[in-house]
């Protein structure tokens, strides 16, 4: 069992978005905030195709970690595809969708202690 699941989880998560050009990737730390995850990481896809991709990459690479499949919402649209492993969160958007929403507000990306990368 890895010492820090949520760690490894973000970790393989960030590699994939990387590779699959994920743009304006966010990661938010949930411990304290809500029982829901360990954290959450939002990321943009350019149109839905891009979306898709994105999610169909990381959902392959959650599988063929040994980790349990994870629960996927939104891919026959793919505006918002949101991937549960359980101890993360990953949302990827298109722009004008995750600006519509706009999760890192709800969920306080703005604070010091969050981190935006790429």
């Amino acid at each position: 069992m890895p010492e820090n699941p949520s760690a490894d989880s973000i970790a393989l998560a960030m590699h994939v978005l990387e590779d699959m050009k994920a743009e304006d990737v966010t990661v938010i730390d949930l411990v304290g905030k809500t029982s829901l995850a360990d954290a959450m990481i939002i990321a943009t896809g350019r149109v839905n195709r891009h979306v898709a991709s994105i999610a169909d990459a990381l959902v392959e690479a959650i599988k063929g970690s040994g980790l349990p499949a994870p629960k996927v919402e939104g891919m026959p649209a793919c505006d918002w595809v949101l991937i549960d492993t359980g101890d993360i969160i990953v949302h990827v958007f298109r722009p004008e969708v995750r600006q519509f929403y706009n999760l890192e507000k709800m969920w306080g990306a703005d604070r010091p202690n969050e981190r935006l990368v790429g």
